[in-house]
């Protein structure tokens, strides 16, 4: 009964505190990463700088025409469908099959769970018990397909309470003893606690380093939980530190304290460990940063939905732990499969995102969408800015950073610079996905890094919404990008808040100074191709996409 009890109450409690202190935790050290990098950003360092652009030869007239201006409101021009629908419906089926596996995965687990439940409670196989149960066990795979997809959400979530309510009425109706109000506790009983903890670490906000935050907080929580129960339990303990703490003028209040504070001081470094080993099997590419968060959502609702289970008997609270490691294994073979049928560690296409730093939350939520699907068939590269820098930090990035090291993520100098981009992550994770290759820059860096990350991009996307002359550093990227990438490789995103008479003016100011060894130079029909979002709506961005994948520039 006492291991029971200990169950019952010490886990809950090392959940829930461990929950809420990697909000706050995440939060902060967010902010204090955010501020460091800008920090840097802003900072010259004392290295040589890029060598000097030569020097532009007179402009000689040419008989072509400064290039137009198109405006694309919402659906992309037949070439641009025809180019890119191939490359589309690749990423697509590529996000379905993740999606598929991760469900297939879950419903393991669930039916575990489901199983362990049936048992526990006796009275036989009631199929309609089973199917209600499954069902209720399942709610997390909506929760996993809803961060996977960038329209899931509005999809799946009716889709389940249509089957959830479908098999519920079917119990009413064959069990005139339950009440609609028992399912509906029943449901919030198994998924209520996990649904409103999850927003702790899988919030927009905090996403990137919540998982890796919250296991160094259980294991921090829980060595606190142990010391304070331990010493607890032996009255000579008790008493020997009751002794001591009053012998430095301590009252039991502060001994109290003092007492969690070493069980999680002495646990953390447990979690130390356990945040350094998830970053070298991330850096080993054994798992994805998508991984690692969904892992920690499974995680989550096995401990809480295995609770009720423990009245039974106290070993019943494994349950949990053991259909996490069906749903693990389910989800390793089938992403093993997939992968040597698409030739496992094949290079995809890589897109360089450039964009005005001042967007912030609209930039994010443009990324979000776009890398959800980008990312199942080739990387994303960008340098490191203000607006993105807290969503797109990677496992050994934030160690780095927690460890004081985060300096040495910054582009050093030309040569520095060559070896990162010849060691650039462009082939898949074992889930199929891509990684964000991020670089970091210093304020006499960024350029030499912008030029040749727009020579080894397949197609290049810039998102101009709310450019203005203020903005020169867009205008410098412009003219690089006009200078050296053929424009069928680049589309420029904008909106209301674009300064339009503006950008077509810089636009052609560029094209009358372009150098004599543009690709550009010899169009008969030179275009600068501009995509509107309004409402970033699936429409716009599947236009916006259809168009990226159909881009190509002279590495394609």
């Amino acid at each position: 009964m006492n291991v029971t009890v200990a169950f019952t109450g010490a886990l809950p409690m090392i959940i829930i505190v461990s929950v809420v202190l990697t909000a706050l935790v995440s939060f902060f050290l967010l902010w204090l990463y955010r501020r460091a990098v800008v920090r840097t950003m802003s900072a010259q360092e004392g290295i040589a700088a890029a060598p000097a652009a030569p020097a532009r030869t007179s402009f000689v007239a040419r008989s072509v025409s400064p290039p137009t201006l198109t405006i694309i409101e919402s659906t992309p021009n037949p070439d641009d469908i025809s180019r890119g629908s191939v490359a589309y419906r690749q990423a697509m089926q590529s996000l379905k099959q993740a999606a598929l596996v991760y469900a297939i995965g879950g419903w393991v687990y669930a039916l575990i769970l489901t199983s362990a439940w049936m048992i526990t409670a006796g009275g036989g196989f009631i199929v309609v018990r089973f199917l209600l149960l499954l069902s209720y066990y399942s709610w997390p795979i909506v929760l996993v397909v809803s961060l996977l997809t960038p329209t899931g959400r509005s999809r799946i979530i009716p889709a389940y309470f249509a089957i959830v309510l479908a098999v519920a009425g079917i119990g009413l109706i064959r069990n005139p003893d339950l009440t609609a109000r028992q399912l509906v506790y029943l449901w919030f009983f198994a998924n209520g606690p996990g649904t409103v903890l999850l927003l702790a670490f899988l919030h927009r906000r905090v996403r990137a380093v919540g998982p890796l935050v919250q296991a160094f907080m259980v294991a921090a929580v829980t060595g606190a939980v142990i010391i304070v129960s331990v010493v607890g339990n032996s009255q000579g303990m008790v008493r020997g530190i009751a002794n001591i703490g009053s012998a430095l003028g301590l009252g039991a209040i502060t001994i109290f304290v003092l007492l969690h504070l070493i069980g999680f001081v002495m646990f953390g470094g447990l979690g130390w460990w356990l945040l350094r080993w998830l970053g070298r099997r991330y850096q080993e590419k054994r798992m994805s940063d998508q991984s690692i968060s969904l892992d920690a959502l499974w995680l989550l609702f096995g401990v809480l939905q295995s609770f009720t289970l423990v009245f039974e008997d106290w070993a019943w609270i494994f349950t949990g732990a053991v259909a996490f490691a069906a749903y693990k294994f389910t989800v390793w073979a089938a992403f093993a499969f997939l992968a040597r049928q698409r030739g496992e560690g094949t290079a995809g296409r890589i897109l360089l995102l450039l964009r005005v730093f001042s967007l912030g939350h609209r930039s994010q939520s443009l990324f979000d969408f776009l890398s959800k699907i980008w990312l199942r068939v080739g990387s994303i590269c960008l340098i490191a800015g203000p607006d993105l820098v807290t969503a797109t930090v990677e496992p050994h990035e934030f160690l780095d950073f927690v460890g004081g090291h985060l300096s040495r993520r910054f582009v050093q100098g030309e040569a520095d610079l060559e070896q990162r981009v010849s060691l650039m992550d462009t082939r898949p994770d074992p889930d199929g996905r891509h990684r964000v290759n991020e670089f970091f820059c210093r304020a006499n860096t960024w350029q030499m890094t912008m030029q040749r990350l727009a020579g080894q991009s397949n197609a290049v996307l810039m998102d101009l919404r709310s450019f203005s002359k203020t903005n020169q550093g867009c205008i410098y990227e412009l003219q690089q990008l006009m200078n050296n990438i053929p424009l069928s490789g680049v589309v420029l995103v904008i909106d209301d808040s674009t300064n339009r008479p503006f950008l077509e003016m810089t636009v052609r100011e560029i094209w009358q100074n372009l150098e004599p060894s543009s690709p550009n130079v010899e169009l008969s029909r030179p275009t600068v191709r501009c995509f509107s979002v309004q409402h970033q709506s699936p429409a716009e961005m599947e236009g916006l996409l259809l168009m990226l994948f159909g881009a190509q520039t002279a590495v394609g």
